[in-house]
């Protein structure tokens, strides 16, 4: 096993992108040009901004993107020194071999307001010889002076389908047999995060030359889907002690976090709604309970008491 796979199968060509059709073909017109606007990816971890930005930029910039690029994770240097010594010192000098020169600003939604006000007066400065990308989970956490002086790019959760095609290929290419239902527990737990898909198969191939729902659950120390909608099943019946004893075997034996537990629960209730197998009343009413006991398991309350609480809901 060779280093990382999320490394070793990241898509170096924008034709290459996973899913994200749409922003690749907008990007694509930037190729060849003299000029490029300032971008703002956003979107939830894993879904391609930081493969996009790098793909774009050996497109752009050729044999010379190492010469012209410079990249920084504001979760690493998040204040104004940052913007007013790194950005600042490479922005001044001249392109080398490419029309301009490109920062890449990972996670800018963890920069300091003033960071962010300080980066602002940077990309007015150095419009002329470089150009920004932005990359973050939240665009809301990003001040509007910024925003307005960018193409904002919203990058959606990667389909089903998608990730279970990349699976398959990076399976076959590492020689692994890749189980049916080994892989579409993947995609369930890695709820649209290439990312995290990639690595959950990575970790899941560790012992084994091939991919099954026994490794993936080994790994990932999350309840199984099946057990999670008997414990509903068993609390919309009645049975309060039966769907305790399943909620604390999950805990307890497979190791499923409180807030795990919470994130399943609240899966499979909307699915049943999307079914059609539960009314929209009930559900609006369990939504709520739901919330409420996420708030406080996050807050630091005992998960085991505040799941058993929730259970008491679904009577």
């Amino acid at each position: 096993m060779s280093g990382p796979w999320v490394e070793k199968y990241r898509p170096q060509k924008l034709e290459d992108i996973v899913g994200q059709k749409q922003i690749v073909t907008r990007l694509q017109k930037y190729v060849g040009e003299t000029s490029m606007p300032n971008l703002m990816f956003t979107g939830p971890a894993g879904v391609g901004k930081t493969t996009t930005a790098l793909a774009l930029v050996k497109t752009i910039l050729g044999d010379y993107w190492r010469n012209n690029f410079l990249e920084l994770n504001a979760s690493d240097a998040r204040g104004i020194d940052t913007v007013r010594n790194d950005i600042k010192d490479f922005c001044r000098l001249k392109p080398v071999g490419a029309p301009f020169r490109i920062v890449f600003l990972d996670e800018v939604d963890n920069m300091t307001k003033d960071a962010q006000h300080a980066l602002r007066r940077e990309m007015e400065m150095y419009t002329k010889t470089a150009s920004f990308i932005l990359s973050c989970n939240y665009s809301s956490k990003i001040i509007d002076p910024i925003q307005s002086r960018c193409a904002i790019f919203r990058f959606a959760p990667l389909k089903g389908e998608e990730i279970k095609e990349r699976l398959h290929f990076i399976c076959e290419s590492e020689g692994f047999e890749a189980d049916e239902k080994g892989i579409e527990s993947i995609v369930y737990f890695a709820e649209g995060d290439m990312r995290k898909a990639v690595n959950v198969l990575q970790a899941a191939t560790a012992e084994g030359e091939s991919v099954t729902e026994e490794s993936v659950y080994e790994v990932v120390s999350k309840a199984k889907p099946q057990d999670i909608a008997n414990m509903i099943n068993k609390a919309l019946m009645g049975d309060f002690m039966g769907a305790r004893n399943l909620l604390r075997e999950t805990m307890v034996l497979q190791g499923t976090s409180g807030e795990d537990m919470v994130t399943q629960i609240y899966q499979d209730v909307s699915r049943r709604v999307l079914d059609g197998k539960m009314d929209a009343s009930i559900y609006m009413d369990l939504i709520e309970a739901i919330a409420e006991c996420d708030f406080r398991i996050r807050e630091g309350a005992n998960p085991r008491i505040q799941l058993e609480a929730l259970l008491t809901q679904f009577l």
